[in-house]
């Protein structure tokens, strides 16, 4: 049926989880504005751009995330925790998950196309790298991080889409996003810990015991939360960004603390608390963004 066919495409990519990178992005498109117009929109202009804005984070997101399954699903058929995949499941043939990758990379460049020269001189580039994480693990424990690399390519994207030029200031927020992007993943991978030993596949936890990897994932929060506070002086914002700090700070916070108590957590800690760190800096950037132009 053609609504299975649909349902399985979106676990194919977990559609659900473009909430995790899209709130940043978009937040780095309000921005841009913020620098580039500080008295004045242009209302057709800023929807125009944010239309292709979601729709390039979205097909960007769902052609890795293709691409991503059709590398590794001979892996995932062997580990527990992913054998029930689409892919190895037989739910989604390679064939049409190949084709469907390559159509979301177009749709990116038609929207690169679409924003700016730039956006769309980079598009190649951002393809080239985003599929090549998922090879990574097979070499380097590195992995996590290119993995955050690839999600900061959302907000810095955003930013060239309105100013058609990249700024150190997002560059700093999208250091943010990778080192908040890699925190998360080096958790991620404590699940696979006893299937990455036993294949030879790379990754911290892998690389310095499950331990160790929760103590550098703890740390590349804490980075992660300073920058973010810098990002505080670096756009001129207010006090409502400084409160939404202290809720992510909890958000944070409260991820690490389920972590301690039981690594069983680690759904719970990945899913529910970055959802809410990213949509949460979305609306305090809005909110400040709005009231200082107000």
């Amino acid at each position: 049926m053609f609504s299975k066919k649909i349902k399985n495409t979106l676990e194919l990519v977990k559609f659900s989880h473009t909430i995790f990178v899209l709130p940043f992005a978009l937040s780095a498109f309000l921005l841009a504005f913020y620098v580039k117009f500080p008295t004045e929109i242009n209302t057709y202009f800023f929807y125009y751009k944010i239309l292709w804005v979601v729709i390039a984070m979205a097909s960007a997101r769902s052609g890795a995330m293709a691409f991503n399954r059709i590398i590794d699903a001979k892996l995932d058929a062997q580990n527990d925790r992913t054998k029930s995949r689409t892919l190895p499941k037989g739910e989604l043939s390679m064939l049409y998950s190949i084709v469907f990758g390559l159509t979301s990379y177009a749709v990116l460049i038609l929207s690169a196309y679409e924003l700016n020269f730039l956006c769309f001189a980079l598009s190649p580039f951002v393809i080239a790298f985003i599929t090549f994480y998922s090879f990574t693990k097979r070499f380097t424990f590195f992995s996590h991080f290119v993995l955050g690399a690839s999600m900061a390519f959302g907000p810095i994207g955003a930013w060239i889409a309105v100013t058609g030029s990249i700024d150190y200031k997002i560059i700093i927020l999208g250091t943010a996003v990778l080192l908040w992007g890699a925190g998360f993943d080096i958790l991620y991978a404590t699940m696979d810990y006893d299937f990455d030993v036993a294949h030879n596949l790379f990754s911290v936890p892998a690389k310095f015991g499950i331990k160790n990897a929760v103590i550098i994932s703890r740390a590349l929060h804490i980075i992660t939360i300073f920058l973010l506070v810098y990002i505080y002086f670096l756009f001129n914002l207010n006090y409502l960004y400084i409160a939404g700090l202290f809720l992510i700070s909890g958000f944070f916070i409260y991820e690490h603390y389920l972590i301690y108590k039981s690594l069983k957590n680690i759904d719970m800690a990945f899913f529910n608390m970055n959802g809410y760190i990213s949509l949460s800096f979305f609306l305090f950037i809005t909110v400040s963004v709005l009231s200082r132009l107000g």
